[in-house]
């Protein structure tokens, strides 16, 4: 009988070495640590690379076992506080012994983690690493403090690195218009789902207060996340000066808390590494086949806003490369720098409301260090399993709702055959959607309410917004603005008894070349 881990039988000398190449190609996390920096006004925190490296030495003696010096491969999340092309470098050598193999991710993107933990992963089953590692941190406290003091110096602060990156991803297009935030634009898909659901906007409102306060009771019971009070689901959508509104219908505490000085790291290794370095059976949590997909990276020619193909894509193909049913998961962590998120993923494994949503708080309890907040839910995922024949789903996001990337975890083993597999599930996400509608640039005429946005100043006052709207013909897809004065047009966005989504308008040429929307009856 060939075993992949649990209880092992050796009826023959030929099954003992059967076992053996099993657990060779086998995945397990053997380590997990995490950090959180809490610098005073006058102290000087660490940065970026220091939560790395202090992240990686919490994961090895939670591992119980010398392992640093060992590393053969090292993946590290990107990341903006501190901009430093070659900081994966940077953190190898600090290191007992330079892996042989170390890269980067592409951006500070949410779906980084996890990408890297399932590259990791199929290295290691086939055969071509023995141990691995993912970390990564963001150090937005310390860059914002000493920016103060450079300030306080009389010197020329930083640029802003939000801000940078933000402007660089936008197209002409969303520049016209102002879409230059993630709180500019999932907003967008906020308010096409809650009309495509049907649900009034008490009742969507309600929904996300419910899913957030069941994150801040989770942040509250872990002694590594950022905020550690819960808070109740009407605290969560009252507006209020401690509660403000960032961008209609989210509230401060809605959104992801990017404030934050983080680090997180994993230890992954074979099965047979993780025996033979003595880690006991139940500290190991064995990684199921990822699966990963995108959508365009321009959030405007996208099918449309109820739906995201490639985080339906990836949750259906990640359950089915494990041979796991929704039913049979007991943890989840759905990502969470916006409501519309977790809402999408909890419909397509139709997760209870009053169950969590989140294992270590979700990025407004849990702390959102940029692209490294899914290292933190690996953390947490692997502390649930171990010792149990539990399992965890972890979905993924990033960009603008652009990348998807979930998968597996289990404290039991997963079926044999699960290792090595391609995560790439593009194809499938390219069935499941349909065709976008032709973006207009210079569009004026009438229309209608695809779904719209509504970025708030830091006066609790709407600055303006977005309407994206389609022609009557319903094949164009243009954009319109409302201006911060036409009172009378943003109060029936945001009213409580109407439904924007589908009332009729027109896009009427302004000088500045962005179209302003005029309701019509």
């Amino acid at each position: 009988m060939t075993a992949t881990g649990g209880t092992r039988e050796h009826n023959s000398g030929e099954s003992a070495v059967t076992e053996k190449a099993d657990a060779d190609r086998i995945p397990v996390i053997i380590g997990v640590g995490e950090i959180n920096d809490r610098p005073g006004p006058e102290d000087e925190g660490l940065d970026s690379l220091g939560l790395m490296l202090a992240a990686l030495k919490a994961a090895e003696q939670d591992s119980g076992v010398r392992v640093l010096d060992r590393i053969d491969w090292l993946g590290v999340v990107d990341q903006i506080s501190f901009p430093d092309p070659e900081i994966h470098e940077h953190l190898a050598s600090r290191l007992p012994h330079r892996p042989g193999r170390v890269i980067r991710t592409p951006d500070a993107s949410g779906d980084g983690p996890i990408r890297l933990i399932n590259d990791a992963a199929n290295l290691i089953a086939r055969g071509e690493v023995r141990i691995a590692a993912a970390a990564g941190g963001e150090a937005m406290r310390t860059a914002g403090q000493r920016a103060a003091a450079l300030v306080k110096a009389g010197g020329t602060p930083p640029p802003n690195r939000l801000a940078e990156a933000a402007m660089a991803a936008a197209t002409p297009l969303a520049r016209r218009y102002g879409l230059f935030w993630p709180a500019d634009v999932y907003p967008f898909y906020e308010n096409a789902t809650r009309a495509a659901w049907g649900q009034s906007l008490n009742d969507a409102q309600r929904e996300t207060a419910e899913i957030w306060a069941g994150m801040s009771r989770v942040a509250a019971a872990n002694p590594a996340a950022w905020l550690r009070k819960a808070v109740s689901a009407d605290a969560v959508m009252t507006v209020d000066d401690d509660n403000r509104m960032i961008s209609f219908p989210y509230t401060k505490m809605m959104v992801a808390n990017s404030a934050v000085n983080q680090g997180a790291a994993v230890i992954v290794a074979s099965l047979a590494t993780a025996r033979a370095l003595g880690v006991p059976e139940d500290r190991i949590v064995h990684i199921g086949a990822g699966a990963a997909a995108h959508e365009s990276d321009d959030f405007l020619r996208r099918e449309g806003f109820t739906r995201i193909p490639s985080l339906e894509a990836t949750i259906q193909a990640a359950l089915e490369f494990n041979a796991t049913r929704a039913a049979d998961i007991d943890h989840v962590e759905l990502y969470s720098c916006f409501p519309c998120v977790p809402k999408l993923a909890r419909r397509v494994i139709g997760w209870p409301l009053d169950k969590p949503h989140s294992v270590y708080g979700g990025l407004t309890f849990g702390g959102g260090p940029i692209g490294n907040c899914m290292m933190h839910a690996a953390a947490q995922m692997t502390q649930k399993l171990r010792g149990t024949a539990q399992k965890g789903l972890i979905v993924a996001n990033g960009g603008y709702a652009t990348h998807s990337h979930s998968m597996v975890f289990s404290g039991a083993p997963l079926p044999s055959g699960t290792w090595p597999r391609d995560h790439d599930v593009n194809a499938t996400a390219d069935r499941l959607r349909g065709p976008a509608p032709e973006l207009l640039d210079d569009y004026a005429g009438p229309g209608s309410i695809e779904t719209f946005t509504i970025p708030f100043n830091r006066h609790g006052a709407p600055a303006h917004a977005v309407i994206v709207a389609r022609t009557p013909d319903g094949r164009g897809r243009f954009l319109a603005r409302v201006p911060g004065k036409d009172a009378a047009t943003l109060a029936f966005l945001m009213s409580a008894d109407e439904q924007p989504v589908g009332s009729r308008g027109e896009a009427v040429a302004a000088g500045d070349g962005a179209a302003i929307w005029k309701m019509t009856a």
